[in-house]
């Protein structure tokens, strides 16, 4: 019978666009499933449908539908202020019951923008210039759905816009829509992740061999950590061993120019080496940024509810096959 694992995380760091932590006391398999339930099984919000009312804009109906569905759009609960799982919130439309849409599974979205109209209410230096449509323009009917303007304050404050842009009007250009948005897995398509990034790496494992770095002098013992492009090691400034940095983990991705240069130091070709690095095979260093969809924080705790279902799912369908 197979062990029992029992996975942990550790939290690394976190905020509401990213979150980075580590998944250890489990294998490859367990971490490539979260990784891949992030990137494909989370369910968003996402324009699917746009009906034009007017569009004299230098772009066609169906590019602008695109670029419409490529606005993150956030659910954000109620007495809460983070973008949230809207799982429970609202059906995918094909379960609905309604004929077209209703408010449990669809949020309509306005946009009516035309050039002459705004363009004397802006500053006398801007009227020459073409007038951006941005995301900011989207007018929900639902007070808890609005599209994600920006990443977090630092892309607001460098952003010259006040949005994701749509498109530009100049005179006499009007554009008049109505977007349904619905919700989805980016299994169906990609305009539904709520990922940016979604990797994780292997836990490097660093040994050093403190009795056999006890015969190299203090040159060679520098020579080490310079051999290292990551400098994932540093000489102890009291005893002059050789020790891991603290944020080696963050750091150790190559370590093949570590291993020649401490070859010609050995004594033996097969004496064992100074410092070895491998891979962790039960460790494992996430990253995570959001698309503004969602914080990433609610992102990792979807994707966990999310394999929870699928096996309990599983576990009820073998109990059928049982009886």
């Amino acid at each position: 019978m197979p062990q029992q694992r029992f996975p942990k995380i550790e939290i690394l760091s976190i905020a509401p666009h990213a979150i980075s932590f580590v998944l250890s006391e489990t294998d490859t398999s367990m971490a490539n499933t979260i990784r891949r339930i992030m990137i494909a099984e989370v369910p968003t919000l996402a324009i699917d449908l746009v009906e034009y009312s007017e569009n004299s804009t230098v772009l066609n109906d169906e590019y602008i539908a695109h670029r419409l569905g490529l606005i993150p759009i956030r659910y954000t609960p109620e007495g809460s202020m983070k973008g949230g799982d809207c799982h429970q919130a609202f059906l995918p439309h094909r379960e609905c019951v309604c004929y077209d849409r209703c408010p449990r599974c669809s949020v309509e979205f306005e946009l009516d923008v035309n050039f002459d109209k705004v363009n004397p209410t802006r500053p006398d230096q801007e009227r020459d210039l073409p007038l951006t449509v941005t995301s900011r323009d989207l007018m929900s009917n639902n007070i808890l759905v609005a599209p994600a303007h920006f990443l977090n304050e630092e892309e607001q404050d460098e952003s010259h816009d006040e949005g994701i842009s749509i498109v530009k009007l100049g005179p006499g250009q009007h554009l008049k829509l109505k977007a349904i948005a619905r919700m989805g897995i980016s299994k169906e398509h990609a305009k539904w992740c709520p990922v940016a990034v979604a990797t994780y790496r292997f836990w490097p494992v660093i040994t050093i061999n403190e009795e056999a770095c006890a015969m190299l002098t203090l040159e060679q013992k520098q020579e080490l950590v310079e051999a290292c492009p990551d400098r994932i090691l540093e000489l102890d400034e009291y005893t002059g061993n050789l020790v891991a940095v603290e944020n080696a983990y963050e750091m150790a991705t190559f370590t093949e120019d570590l291993a020649e240069t401490q070859e010609p130091m050995k004594k033996r070709r097969e004496d064992d080496d100074f410092v070895n690095v491998v891979q962790s095979t039960d460790k494992f260093v996430f990253s995570v940024e959001s698309t503004g969809a969602m914080d990433a924080e609610d992102i990792l705790l979807s994707s966990l509810r999310v394999l929870k279902d699928r096996l309990n799912y599983l576990a009820a369908e073998v109990e059928k096959l049982k009886d």
